[in-house]
């Protein structure tokens, strides 16, 4: 299998950068302190910088919606993730994706259908764990699937977390990286994200190798990505998603920083050779 055509497909390259929003905290949430006609805003014009500075893809996270409730969501996030899915769509001509933390993949799926977006990133696809929210306890893949085929929704890809961040995965320590991402395979992902152990922090360039010879399936790097270390990705991943490091001081809740927004983007061009 060309592990490339899936991903060059969805991204219109065989290397693909994704720039996470962090979309400010939703209305009902405990640091909600704008309203979402703001919070759009804001939304908008990050998506544009990513697009102009040459990202392949954009996704947005309700990352400021912390502490995050354990998959179930309220209407009110369904309904601010719709908004501002739709006001990106609209901004910017580049694949969108979605991801509604913690756990609620079926929202996230409902949200791009609606808004015309091509991927999500899902939890706790496979295996339990132990999240910073509370016990996963229910692997999502199966009720996921199904749930896509019942809203026609098959044509946006799954991006599944393996042994994912923010994470405690004793309970699964006699299954290994690789044994789960080819466990996400089997249950029909479409893509498999490896981390480090907190946004931001570096994903281990051993552990992405790892999972790149037990899957044909894309790979994703999901954390800790900067333009030091990303030749150490390049290679065996295949989709680099970063929302840390060009943030001011790399922080992911500060605004986006253009000199570092800039930086990451030189390095990418420089391992494209353009």
């Amino acid at each position: 299998m060309d592990i490339g055509a899936p991903v060059e497909e969805l991204f219109g390259v065989a290397k693909a950068m994704v720039g996470m929003i962090h979309v400010a905290a939703l209305p009902g949430t405990p640091f909600a302190s704008k309203g979402v006609g703001a919070i759009v805003e804001q939304a908008v014009c990050e998506a544009r910088m990513l697009a102009e500075a040459g990202f392949n893809a954009v996704m947005i996270e309700n990352m400021h919606d912390r502490p995050y409730q354990r998959r179930n969501v309220g209407p009110e996030i369904v309904a601010g993730m719709s908004a501002v899915l739709d006001a990106v769509r609209r901004a910017v001509d580049v694949p969108l994706g979605v991801q509604i933390l913690a756990g609620a993949n079926r929202e996230a799926l409902a949200v791009a259908l609606a808004g015309g977006a091509s991927f999500i990133r899902a939890e706790s696809f496979v295996f339990a764990h132990v999240a910073d929210e509370g016990i996963m306890d229910e692997a999502a893949a199966g009720p996921l699937l199904r749930y896509r085929r019942e809203i026609g929704a098959e044509h946006v890809r799954i991006f599944a977390d393996v042994k994912k961040k923010h994470a405690a995965h004793a309970i699964t320590a006699d299954v290994s990286l690789a044994d789960a991402a080819e466990a996400a395979a089997f249950f029909g992902a479409d893509g498999v994200v490896v981390t480090g152990g907190a946004t931001g922090k570096p994903t281990l360039a051993a552990d992405v190798r790892d999972v790149r010879a037990a899957t044909t399936l894309p790979v994703a790097v999901g954390s800790g990505v900067t333009p030091s270390n990303l030749a150490d990705f390049w290679e065996p991943a295949d989709v680099f998603i970063v929302g840390s490091f060009y943030k001011r001081d790399g922080l992911w809740n500060e605004p986006i920083d253009p000199d570092r927004l800039a930086a990451l983007m030189r390095a990418v061009g420089q391992l494209r050779g353009t």
